[in-house]
């Protein structure tokens, strides 16, 4: 069907916009044992009957054979098959396909709302309290077929008077998927697959976890690479001998203070955006700042296992109890960074000379626009391309960027 939608930019211009929806049926049936049974009965006697809902649900049997014989297995299913007509008593036969996961899995989180409620699928007065979804994050196969089921049912709801809202998702986000190391598809024809069991018996558990979200950007499809997981797995064991070795009661360097809530503060922000590679590159850099001090204080260090715990939890959860804590690390609270301590007190500025970058320099975040230009024109290699010329303009972009325009 075609939509006519009008624009003020296109009615000016004497045009008419036109959005057009490519929508086709849903078929629903599959011939295959998985799927939430038709509750449809065929009667020799009354032709197709729908199952009364007091005999809902209809539940798949146990008496079935597997074998590939291109045809549902629930027709062997003599338990299943043979029943007796829900309006006149007789020999009747039930519907063999089942639906597809979509007829289920796009309405899954009403239900996850109130699972133990046997008389409902789920208590609209709950998802007063808990939807619209926050945060829906599925894989990029997903984006198109199961958002639009997903939204279709809750606009029925909603139609139905059941729910108050027509969206089920405040945002979406979907990840990549991880390529083999040739920079492929994983595929078993191909003989490139990795098997997370084996890299997880060789490795361990947090070393993988880390070292998928560290790989790269959370949407993006990345190549696996085995000596990416090494360096993370060399990072993890860092982490196991600062905490062992480091961790004392005298007070940490004002340095590493800083160092540590600019982390904290990293790291939150971070996992808020699903940032998850650079929220590690910033813990990777921390524990290099500790062992490069070779000491931490045992409060600075339970910090930094707070922000550590989401990503290497079975790690984070043995070094907080080897300080002797309980209960365990991911029931503590999220600390929070000092706003103070996180801001630089210097900056790099980049100088450029009609607009080519011919310097970069170091002030103090608070420095005034003649001291930022003053230095900036002082730096030997920006001084050369000024003598001479006739300057025209100056542009200060604070704390990022000097460029002095000159007469060529």
């Amino acid at each position: 069907m075609t939509k006519k939608v009008s624009f003020s930019t296109v009615s000016k211009m004497a045009g008419e916009a036109q959005v057009t929806y490519k929508i086709r049926d849903w078929l629903i049936s599959r011939q295959r044992y998985w799927g939430a049974p038709i509750p449809i009965v065929y009667c020799t006697k009354c032709g197709t009957v729908p199952v009364p809902e007091s005999q809902l649900p209809v539940l798949l049997p146990d008496d079935v054979d597997f074998k590939p014989t291109g045809r549902s297995p629930l027709l062997d299913s003599k338990e299943f098959m043979n029943i007796a007509c829900p309006t006149c008593g007789g020999s009747a036969t039930r519907e063999t396909d089942t639906m597809d996961g979509f007829v289920d899995n796009s309405w899954y989180f009403f239900r996850y709302l109130s699972p133990r409620d046997t008389t409902q699928a789920f208590d609209p007065a709950e998802s007063k309290t808990w939807m619209p979804v926050d945060l829906y994050i599925g894989g990029i196969e997903h984006a198109v077929g199961h958002l639009i089921y997903s939204r279709f049912f809750t606009k029925v709801l909603r139609d139905e008077k059941i729910i108050d809202f027509g969206e089920p998702f405040l945002k979406i986000k979907n990840q990549g998927i991880i390529l083999a190391e040739d920079n492929r598809k994983m595929s078993k024809s191909l003989g490139n697959v990795i098997n997370p069991d084996d890299v997880v018996a060789e490795y361990g558990a947090d070393t993988v976890r880390m070292y998928e979200m560290f790989m790269g950007p959370f949407e993006d499809a990345k190549p696996w690479d085995t000596k990416g997981i090494v360096g993370v797995r060399r990072f993890l064991q860092k982490v196991y001998d600062v905490g062992t070795t480091m961790v004392g009661e005298k007070a940490s360097s004002q340095d590493l203070v800083r160092s540590l809530h600019k982390t904290v503060k990293k790291v939150t922000e971070d996992i808020e955006s699903l940032h998850f590679n650079t929220a590690v590159s910033a813990m990777m850099i921390f524990v290099n700042d500790v062992q490069e001090e070779k000491a931490i204080a045992k409060s600075d260090w339970e910090m930094f296992l707070k922000v550590l715990s989401p990503f290497a939890p079975h790690l984070a959860e043995e070094l907080w109890e080897k300080l002797g804590n309980t209960p365990f690390v991911c029931q503590q609270s999220w600390p929070a960074f000092n706003a103070k301590i996180v801001k630089d007190e210097t900056v790099e500025i980049v100088v450029q000379v009609n607009g080519k970058v011919r310097g970069k320099m170091t002030v103090a975040v608070d420095a005034s626009k003649d001291d930022v230009l003053a230095t900036a024109r002082e730096l030997e290699n920006v001084a050369k391309y000024l003598k001479g010329r006739s300057l025209k303009k100056e542009i200060l972009v604070p704390n990022r960027l000097v460029n002095f325009v000159v007469k060529e």
